[in-house]
């Protein structure tokens, strides 16, 4: 199920960015493998707050509960303006990638098609129409089948390259930690592993054994294509490409680029639907959390569609796609506008472990974390290293997605001021309802209908 939640699209479009920014094939290498060692530390931090404190909410929940209002709410707003929105915009660039070299559009193709897709999959979402959990088991085979084609193509094509394709590059550059940052990326859904626990049985036996087989493959398969990537174009040929292709290409011609681009597109169509889904739904909790935020609460009465988060969901991302088209790639934009909000809120997650352990020494824990208190902070560490790497050596986008983060506080202000007034109201209106005699509830209660 892990490899299910970590395979995605990211593969086929991060090896080139991570190219550009190590400065030989041995780093190159070794940060992949570093990736799926973080991603393994990563998930036993998730898996000890979700097991202990399970709640729909997630990382919400956990920054409220060790934090405060203020900071759960910054969450919210940065998911809602940075994180979820700019993810959907990157897996649409990543989607529009691909299918522009099915379908060319000319220069503006990727952005093109990114757009197209998020409108067509939002709207089918107003319609009622959302991902059958079916669809999971799907996608990862078709994620895993793209990898091993481009693997095995690479390793075929090797030969034919000569001594040449096999010589280290310095990169300009050398930012390591922008390219953690995309590596990172590629292995991400690894903070979903604290939802796994619902599904294994004796979790403080078998917690660790499957993540670390989990993982273990998943890592195994990434190390699998960029070896074949670097031994059949060379890592200074993997910088100048934008899809992964090449190898393909080399050994089944145009035909086998075309098949591997149909795969790696529906995979990503599956995945930015299920983004979708959620992102709206993250949205719509915010809308019943905050009056500020009332209308983003509305469902659509024919089908129960969360309608206006589905709108200006797609809204924010169709301006991020507009803004990622007026750059060297879109993709890449995306990821630089998000990572620094994302990895900030990572390392106050991970922080909020310690918080918890320190706050609460005799609380039961069904999963306790291993080698505690050095995973977390080893965890902590990272995601800070990742803050400061996503800004140092990225574009104005990572200023935009903080900048749009730092906005957030007026409007906590804004919404905590309209939430006291309405309780006030409420308040008000109990106190005349008792006059009366009318049956008055709390705020969101309607009379004469059943709360289930």
């Amino acid at each position: 199920m892990l490899i299910g939640i970590v395979v995605g699209i990211g593969i086929f479009k991060t090896p080139p960015v991570v190219a550009a920014n190590v400065d030989s094939a041995l780093a190159f290498i070794g940060l992949w493998a570093a990736g799926g060692l973080l991603t393994l530390v990563g998930a036993l931090c998730y898996a000890e707050l979700g097991t202990s404190r399970p709640h729909a909410g997630g990382e919400y929940h956990y920054l409220k509960e060790a934090y405060g209002d203020g900071l759960s709410f910054l969450f919210a707003w940065g998911r809602m303006t940075v994180i979820q929105t700019g993810a959907i915009a990157a897996v649409a660039f990543a989607y529009g990638d691909y299918a522009a070299a099915v379908v060319p559009f000319g220069s503006s193709g990727a952005a093109l098609h990114a757009a197209a897709a998020i409108l067509v999959l939002s709207a089918l979402q107003l319609a009622g129409t959302t991902s059958s959990g079916k669809l999971q088991l799907a996608l990862t085979v078709a994620g895993v089948t793209a990898i091993l084609i481009v693997a095995i193509a690479g390793f075929m094509a090797a030969p034919d390259l000569g001594p040449q394709g096999h010589a280290n590059v310095t990169s300009d550059s050398g930012a390591a930690g922008l390219a953690l940052v995309f590596i990172l990326l590629t292995y991400g859904g690894w903070n979903e592993a604290a939802y796994l626990s619902g599904e294994i049985r004796d979790v403080r036996r078998n917690m660790v054994r499957v993540l670390l087989i989990g993982t273990g493959i998943v890592t195994a398969l990434y190390l699998l294509i960029n070896v074949a990537l670097v031994l059949s174009v060379g890592l200074d040929g993997l910088r100048q490409e934008k899809l992964v292709t090449e190898p393909v290409e080399k050994v089944l011609g145009t035909g086998g680029v075309l098949a591997v681009a149909l795969i790696v597109c529906v995979a990503a169509l599956s995945t930015l639907n299920g983004t979708i889904f959620t992102g709206a739904r993250s949205m719509f909790a915010l809308g019943r959390s905050y009056p500020l935020f009332g209308r983003l609460g509305d469902r659509n009465a024919g089908n129960g569609a969360p309608s206006t988060a589905i709108v200006l969901q797609a809204a924010i991302a169709l301006s991020l796609v507009a803004f990622g088209a007026t750059t060297r790639d879109g993709f890449t934009a995306m990821v630089e506008y998000t990572a620094p909000v994302f990895w900030m809120f990572m390392a106050l997650i991970g922080l909020s472990l310690i918080v918890f352990r320190w706050r609460e020494p005799q609380r039961d824990l069904p999963f306790p974390v291993p080698l505690y208190p050095l995973t977390p902070i080893v965890f902590c560490a990272t995601a800070l290293y990742l803050v400061h790497a996503s800004i140092a050596y990225t574009g104005v986008g990572a200023l935009a997605g903080l900048a749009i983060l730092a906005s957030g506080v007026p409007v906590y202000l804004l919404a905590r001021r309209s939430e006291i007034s309405a309780q006030a109201a409420a308040g008000g209106l109990s106190a005349a309802g008792r006059a009366s005699g009318e049956v008055v509830g709390p705020p969101g209660f309607e009379p004469g209908t059943r709360r289930l």
